[in-house]
């Protein structure tokens, strides 16, 4: 029931959302730079390897060295606009009709992380990775990384149609009001170095 709840309004939401989806790509594309859209390997269900997609939100830009710089220099006022308004997530609807994402459910961190995970923690693979999820509605990137995977787990145990409903609504209030866009003092979320219990033991 769940993945033909994700079809549907994966689609409906493409087709709705088709004319506005070319425009992103074009504005993105002339103030950031080609490619429009950013794919990175992504850990799924079980923590199988798939190429998430979603709009660029920074620059190349890049020092003396040749090296990129870091990502709040290139992060624009344009690539904030897009991550707060949630829009640069809109290409991952082609994730979910291809099977590799749901609508509701973990996001998908990096690859990196996944042998810095704790037992309970990597619980959150147990279900296909979502474009919005528990922890998103109840604090996103101002969460600590503890309490984020907390949320995630609690969604595993518990999920069900009419939560993923609920947390569908709940989103669309939370991008309005851009709460809990970034962490303090980060572009994002700092990056997660392991579970601080577990080092604690």
């Amino acid at each position: 029931m769940k993945r033909f709840f994700d079809i549907v309004l994966a689609c409906v939401a493409l087709l709705l959302l088709g004319l506005p989806l070319l425009f992103l790509t074009w504005q993105v594309s002339r103030k950031l730079g080609s490619p429009a859209f950013f794919r990175q390997t992504r850990p799924g269900m079980h923590g199988r390897p798939f190429n998430m997609v979603k709009f660029r939100t920074m620059t190349d830009a890049r020092g003396a060295d040749g090296e990129l710089l870091p990502d709040a220099d290139r992060l624009t006022p344009f690539g904030r606009f897009l991550r707060a308004s949630s829009l640069d997530e809109l290409p991952e609807l082609w994730n979910v009709l291809k099977g590799d994402m749901s609508l509701v459910g973990p996001r998908p961190l990096l690859m990196d992380y996944l042998p810095l995970y704790s037992t309970e923690q990597s619980r959150r693979h147990e279900v296909r990775p979502g474009i919005t999820g528990w922890a998103q509605i109840n604090g996103r990137n101002a969460l600590s990384w503890d309490e984020k995977f907390k949320l995630d787990v609690w969604y595993v145990d518990n999920r069900s149609l009419w939560l993923d409903i609920k947390i569908l609504r709940l989103t669309v209030r939370k991008v309005l009001v851009r709460d809990g866009i970034s962490a303090v003092g980060e572009a994002t979320m700092p990056r997660f170095t392991g579970s601080r219990m577990e080092h604690e033991q």
